[in-house]
């Protein structure tokens, strides 16, 4: 859960309640012998965990320099002005009080408590811990003292390399290590836990999200592309320099800056460094920087020529009759103006008639008519669809929603040939002869018994015709991401467990695809939609196998690579592939939401124009 904002799906632990199982490298026993006047440095110790952890300490002194009323994780923060000139040894601490602290910024104060080890997320999500004082009692000494002067992290002060590698006797864990702040960002970030810090004006590269949060840079040249984001681009590109930026303001007092990337967070931003299941290192500002608009525009995608097919993909996410008619015509104006209309649409997260209400429902026609409907409404073609119900809770997403995909067309641009006797569980597979490749159903699903499509979309395969030439057009939305572990977890390097499924979907497609070039060495195929992994990932490479496909997004300089931005890293998950009979085309990621506060999907479109 982050700590300062209540989130539904979060989970939390207290690290002291395992310590007897020894859950946490360097832990010890909560029934330890007490342990009295102790400093905040020597709390927080040289690695990730308190050579504390689970003791009782006394008197340990400082000054409040935050204040948390509200959320789920209440409490303050408090610093030694008097450190003990170890850059390893942070001098700040939160203290949980469970309830709204009676304590203000400027008190200076001495508390008893149990030092323990807060995992967000819980013990099996993988992260780092959050070094704290719980049960506490609070004594205020003085009142209205000068602040620790805080402490600047700045381009210079945060090191390129990102994180050690973790101990492999311990796991992988780097829990033990002792830190390097001078060598790590992680290890810097950490060696400031709980301490009174700022950044000057920087860079926004995470837009404000529903939560009040953003996220910027304090290395302005790092991975930088020509829209102000930070480019991922590859496991060894994490942008050290990103930093979650939240307020200890509660909105209802002061609402939080609407940035979009690229914008700037100028002047000082002050208060104590955090850490969170939801980002990892967070600024909790006590005083917030006002936010510079450099006036970022959303992208519009230039018009296919008569003799271009234009075939895009859109993560519409999670859209069904119930939202709001905004959403749907604002979708829908992204698709004529920004999008300009393409011949063949592929869509991801199209939900059923009734949405999240699980009752049974998988059809998906009053959703498709409804935003068909917008899209004539703004302009565009009276697109035709064509899709296939998935069977009840069994394609993932939320209970209830029956996400799918589905092929818009416009009829009068391209044909879709129809070849009855596809559902949900019954395969398409491939046909033809003398050099012309065929589908046997279509629009027909792929391999879906396969064990690898389990609670996950089954891909949709389609044949079209343009011009006299037949295109396969495979739509996707590959498993996503949901239970690997954070750049910021204690493991280094992280586990990407989730990839393992999108492997196996990845291999699935790919072995179709050669299927049809089996046939017809020149088929024009393409593979589209959410493969929810990067193009450098092994998911690209399984599906690229054989060079049987190409990743289009490759054609674009590496600056320009990303259709999603996350934790203010700016990355590619939304994916167009080419076979080699695709010889020539004009490869766009048309960026219109992810960058932006105000989005209508989470997602950017992708578009691929070509002469088939």
């Amino acid at each position: 859960m982050s700590s300062s904002i209540p989130r539904t799906a979060a989970v939390s632990a207290v690290v002291a309640a395992a310590l007897a199982a020894g859950l946490l490298a360097g832990s010890q026993s909560a029934a330890a012998e007490d342990t009295a006047a102790v400093r905040i440095h020597d709390v927080q110790g040289t690695t990730r965990v308190s050579p504390l952890a689970g003791k009782q300490v006394t008197g340990v002194t400082g000054v409040v320099t935050g204040v948390r009323t509200y959320g789920s994780s209440r409490g303050f923060w408090m610093q030694d002005p008097q450190g003990d000139g170890d850059p390893a040894t942070s001098e700040g601490l939160f203290v949980f009080t469970g309830s709204a602290p009676t304590v203000a910024v400027g008190d200076a104060v001495s508390v008893d408590g149990t030092v323990t080890e807060y995992v967000p997320g819980g013990l099996n999500s993988g992260n780092q811990s959050l070094t704290q004082l719980s049960r506490p009692k609070v004594t205020v000494v003085s009142q209205g003292n000068a602040l620790p002067a805080p402490v600047t992290i700045a381009p210079w002060s945060v090191p390129d390399a990102y994180a050690p590698e973790g101990d492999p006797a311990n796991g992988g864990s780097i829990n033990a290590l002792p830190l390097k702040p001078r060598a790590y960002a992680l290890d810097y970030y950490e060696s400031l836990e709980g301490t009174n810090v700022r950044v000057s004006s920087s860079r926004v590269v995470g837009a404000t999200d529903p939560y009040s949060e953003l996220w910027v840079t304090v290395k302005p040249w790092e991975n930088r592309n020509r829209r102000g984001g930070a480019v991922y681009g590859s496991y060894e590109s994490q942008n050290t320099g990103r930093l979650q930026i939240q307020s200890l303001v509660p909105t209802a007092q002061q609402p939080f800056p609407k940035a979009n990337v690229g914008d700037w967070l100028v002047g000082s931003t002050e208060g104590p460094l955090d850490f969170n299941q939801f980002g990892g290192y967070t600024l909790t500002a006590r005083t917030l920087g006002t936010v510079e608009d450099r006036g970022l525009e959303r992208e519009v995608t230039r018009k296919q020529h008569k003799n271009e097919l234009a075939v895009a993909t859109y993560n519409v996410e999670n859209l069904d009759p119930s939202d709001p008619q905004e959403k749907f015509d604002a979708l829908a104006k992204a698709v004529v103006e920004n999008l300009a209309a393409p011949d063949v649409l592929a869509l991801e997260e199209i939900q059923d008639d009734n949405g999240a209400t699980n009752d049974g429902t998988v059809s998906a026609g009053e959703t498709l008519k409804k935003f068909t409907d917008a899209i004539v409404a703004a302009g565009g073609p009276a697109y035709e669809w064509r899709s296939i119900d998935p069977e009840n809770n069994k394609d993932g997403g939320e209970p209830g929603g029956n996400i799918r995909q589905v092929f818009l067309f416009n009829p009068e641009r391209v044909s879709f040939v129809d070849r009855a006797g596809g559902d949900a569980t019954t395969a398409t597979g491939v046909t033809g002869a003398k050099g012309r490749a065929a589908l046997t159903l279509s629009p027909g699903r792929i391999d879906p018994a396969n064990a690898a499509w389990e609670a996950s979309r089954k891909p949709l395969a389609g044949e079209f015709s343009f011009r006299g030439r037949t295109v396969f057009v495979i739509a996707n939305h590959f498993g996503s991401k949901g239970g690997d572990q954070a750049l910021t977890s204690q493991f280094q390097p992280p586990n990407r467990s989730s990839e393992a499924k999108r492997l196996l979907q990845a291999q699935a497609v790919n072995a179709f695809v050669k299927e049809i070039t089996a046939v017809d060495k020149h088929a024009d195929v393409l593979v589209v939609g959410d493969i929810n992994d990067f193009e450098f990932s092994a998911t690209t490479e399984a599906l690229t196998d054989g060079d049987v496909l190409y990743p289009a997004v490759r054609s674009l300089p590496r600056s320009e690579r990303y259709s999603y931005v996350y934790q203010g890293n700016s990355q590619v998950l939304d994916q167009i592939l080419t076979s080699p009979g695709v010889r020539h085309f004009a490869y766009d990621s048309v960026h219109i939401n992810a960058e932006f506060a105000d989005q209508n999907s989470d997602h950017d479109p992708q578009v691929l124009r070509f002469r088939p």
